[in-house]
């Protein structure tokens, strides 16, 4: 080998070294976006990656995202650099992993390990991107929705339970909390699905209601992420749910209406106190208060299906008509520290936790044996008013 040639393999060397080095740079911030195209939303997976695009990422903060789309055979790794093509994705793919369930909870926990290996940050920004259907899954004519992720590939879903476990196991592999997990998917602005996190997560971003294709407004959010990227979590998560608000208040995406709200949920215990003490009070009521506190259950503001209602509704309806308890104010007070964002233009105002209140029997028969499971109704008995207002 000629000098020439040894200075050429020298330099190729160090290249290597300084990529190498890059990657390990330990960063303010990753972006974890797990996104399921593998159903009828695949459409908007390459359009929401090309809105990360206009900003990328940048010496704080890497964009990471895991992409299966129904249009592919093999699920990718991109590292979303920016770039002026708004049509085309045009970030490195830094894996090719060939076929992955997305509807397997061990694959978003491999994601966050394979990021945490080869992109180190100091806090983590998780997201699951796909359909969404609250704690449980539901009756969609000619949709087979199951809690979140659903991949039509394998007909598999990530449960509830399943995502608690998800981020447990990513809570491990980190050495301290998710610092924010977050759905872009329907309906999990729930307190079921906020609390099966609760040790392993600090602030939870999800919706109320149902959520556009187009979901989130990732252009200008992380934009707005860029010009600050010191910010706390608590702060990013307020201006996600503002921003995403003004994106559908006559932003980037028109005007349709949406909710986003954000937990901080190191007050979830005293938030979950309360409601353990309001299903007590309500519960040991007479059957004639007990109708009430059933028809303020029924008329409760309610998202997309009739077992989801607003916890402040209500008890708010339960207080027109004419029930008193002690701890409908401590419900009150507690989710005033609980919610630190309730981003909404909704026709009715809503208040930012749904709730698990069946109205009906089939949606009492069909899920109450589950709901026993989950950690929200252990640590409150949620379940136990949920089964003395049935018939009321």
């Amino acid at each position: 080998m000629n000098h020439f040639s040894r200075v050429l393999v020298v330099l190729a060397l160090l290249l290597a070294s300084a990529f190498a080095s890059a990657s390990q740079q330990v960063k303010e911030w990753n972006m974890l976006v797990f996104l399921n195209g593998n159903n009828n939303l695949d459409s908007f997976g390459p359009m929401n990656i090309n809105q990360m695009e206009q900003v990328g990422s940048n010496e704080n903060l890497n964009i990471l995202v895991q992409w299966a789309s129904a249009k592919k055979s093999s699920v990718s790794r991109l590292l979303i650099q920016k770039d002026n093509d708004t049509n085309k994705v045009t970030s490195p793919v830094v894996q090719n992993m060939g076929a992955v369930d997305m509807g397997d909870w061990k694959e978003l926990v491999k994601f966050v390990e394979w990021a945490n290996q080869n992109y180190p940050a100091k806090k983590y920004f998780v997201v699951v991107w796909d359909h969404g259907g609250g704690w449980h899954l539901a009756s969609i004519p000619g949709m087979k929705p199951m809690d979140i992720s659903w991949d039509d590939n394998t007909g598999n879903n990530i449960t509830t339970e399943q995502l608690g476990q998800a981020m447990a196991e990513s809570a491990k592999i980190l050495g301290h909390k998710v610092d924010i997990y977050s759905s872009d998917a329907c309906l999990m602005g729930m307190i079921e699905v906020a609390s099966e996190m609760s040790e392993s997560v600090q602030y939870y971003l999800g919706s109320q209601d149902v959520e556009p294709g187009a979901g989130w407004p990732y252009a200008t959010f992380l934009t707005k992420w860029a010009q600050n990227p010191m910010m706390s979590a608590a702060d990013l998560v307020k201006v996600h749910a503002a921003d995403y608000l003004a994106a559908y208040n006559g932003g980037v995406y028109g005007n349709r209406k949406v909710t986003m709200s954000a937990y901080d949920l190191s007050h979830i215990d005293s938030y979950e106190q309360s409601l353990k003490q309001l299903s007590a009070e309500f519960a040991a009521l007479d059957n004639a208060s007990l109708a009430k506190v059933a028809r303020s259950a029924k008329n409760a503001k309610l998202f997309t299906y009739w077992d989801y209602r607003d916890v402040i509704d209500f008890i708010d309806l339960a207080t027109k008509n004419g029930i008193t308890t002690p701890a409908m104010q401590s419900v009150r007070d507690a989710q005033s520290q609980f919610v630190i964002a309730n981003s909404q233009n909704q026709d009715t105002k809503t208040w930012g936790v749904s709730i698990w209140l069946p109205s009906n029997s089939s949606d009492y028969s069909g899920y109450i044996e589950r709901y026993h499971g989950l950690k929200f109704n252990q640590r409150t008995n949620w379940a136990d008013l949920v089964t003395k207002i049935q018939g009321k």
